[in-house]
């Protein structure tokens, strides 16, 4: 019985730190990922990209990594990233 308990707390914990908050190292990656895949084009689909990657990085220097990382994930998805 104290076997299965641990087990269990332990899935819990892993579980939690999986679903956690954003961390700070995760914007820039998500912004180099958008910057990536825009590169050089010049279509609205870019520039809207571009312009999340800029909210994102906004966010992230006011330390708002949560909504940094939303606003990322939104440009690399009118980009077609998946993650």
């Amino acid at each position: 019985m104290k076997r299965l308990i641990l087990t269990l707390s332990g899935i819990g914990v892993a579980i939690a730190f999986a679903a956690g908050p954003a961390l700070p190292f995760q914007c820039p990656k998500l912004i180099g990922q958008i910057d990536a895949a825009a590169g050089n084009r010049f279509d609205a689909t870019a520039y809207d990209a571009k312009m999340k990657a800029a909210e994102a990085q906004k966010l992230h220097a006011e330390g708002k990594h949560a909504e940094s990382v939303k606003a990322a994930q939104e440009g690399l998805d009118k980009l077609g990233v998946k993650m």
